[in-house]
């Protein structure tokens, strides 16, 4: 009998788990480099010939993600009962994002679902690779102000009071660098649990702050103009918003419909009043360049160009090449940011350690005359 309790047991296990991933399946967000993998193994598979539901198939039986597996066998389950590829990955907004959605939706229109989702795929791909590089690029500067910031504190806290305890022996006065960095020592000790838990209530106050409308518009505003990182938020800033329009308007997506997902991916406030003022604009007759040209967000050689696409029918195309150019302005910024910090970091880690250490030692190198002074 004890083989068929273990046997029950692993198979009530196996059904929790089956359970709790199928409740997860329902909220999961995919990562973007996930998606655009999928997208691009999916529109490979439809211009092989393969039908829809067969090409979802072999994705669920290739895809290592448990999470995405059990959604794509809804999908493909939703598909074979009759529904649309649109409509079915409507029930999983988290993990297909809108602009995805829309994509499909105008592939099914035009019956050209494998091309529009190559362009999609290229889309994700291209916003995936500069992600990447972003992120390659800030993780060293990152890791050595971390690394100082706790070297520092292991400094305060732990090496400066024995130094402290040294020098009280003296009895003498000590070097003013000296005294205010065992004072610092001495409050960092006695306070360290309250400045922790301050650090936490204002991550969690600033967190509340900008998650509210005029917060989240103070946070967008101060970022694209910050002194060092401002001019790249910008530039990415730009080249999402006219890489995701051209993929949308080339893909025969209404323009309308375009500016609401447009906004809605853009994640700035700026790109939003835009896009909500191009519409109202374009709803009444009007062009995309004649509101570009009196907002201050978008720089002039992009406004030129874009003018220049509306005259010759080709915007889309005009706003891949504005995507491109500050794509490659984003890399060459974010490579020489990185040439900067670089020597930045050497610079600020010495005065600070080396700061420490002169400070720590300036009683030492001063002994005979605080001797002195004793006698």
């Amino acid at each position: 009998m004890a083989p068929k309790k273990k046997v029950g047991f692993a198979a009530a296990q196996a059904l929790a788990k089956q359970k709790a991933l199928e409740k997860k399946a329902k909220n999961y967000k995919l990562p973007l480099g996930e998606l655009a993998v999928f997208t691009q193994q999916l529109a490979s598979l439809l211009n092989a010939g393969l039908p829809l539901v067969q090409c979802l198939e072999a994705l669920q039986d290739q895809t290592e993600d448990p999470v995405f597996r059990i959604i794509i066998r809804d999908v493909r389950n939703d598909i074979a009962s009759g529904n649309s590829f649109s409509n079915a990955v409507k029930l999983f907004p988290k993990s297909f994002n809108s602009l995805f959605i829309s994509m499909i939706e105008a592939g099914e229109a035009s019956g050209a679902l494998a091309e529009i989702l190559s362009k999609v795929a290229s889309y994700f791909e291209s916003s995936v690779k500069l992600t990447k590089k972003i992120k390659s690029a800030m993780t060293y500067p990152i890791a050595v102000i971390g690394l100082a910031i706790a070297l520092v504190n292991v400094l305060l806290i732990f090496v400066i009071p024995v130094f402290a305890s040294m020098f009280a022996d003296f009895g003498a006065k000590l070097p003013a660098p000296t005294q205010m960095l065992i004072d610092l020592s001495d409050f960092l000790k006695y306070n360290i649990h309250w400045l922790i838990l301050g650090a936490i209530a204002f991550f969690f106050l600033f967190k509340k702050f900008v998650s509210t409308p005029k917060g989240r518009r103070i946070k967008d505003l101060s970022l694209v103009r910050a002194p060092i990182f401002g001019g790249l938020i910008h530039k990415i800033a730009l080249s999402r918003f006219c890489r995701t329009y051209a993929t949308l308007i080339r893909s025969g997506v209404p323009i309308l419909r375009t500016l609401e997902i447009v906004s809605s991916a853009s994640n700035k406030v700026q790109i939003e009043d835009a896009c909500s003022e191009i519409a109202r604009h374009v709803s009444q007759g009007g062009q995309v360049s004649e509101v570009l040209a009196v907002n201050t967000f978008f720089p002039p050689m992009m406004k030129h160009m874009v003018k220049a696409g509306e005259s010759t029918g080709n915007v889309d195309g005009m706003m891949n090449k504005i995507a491109d150019f500050y794509d490659t302005e984003s890399e060459a910024t974010v490579a020489s940011l990185t040439s900067l910090i670089e020597p930045m970091l050497i610079v600020f880690l010495g005065v600070v350690v080396g700061g420490i250490v002169m400070a720590m030692f300036l009683p030492i190198f001063q002994l005979g005359a605080v001797a002195g002074g004793l006698q």
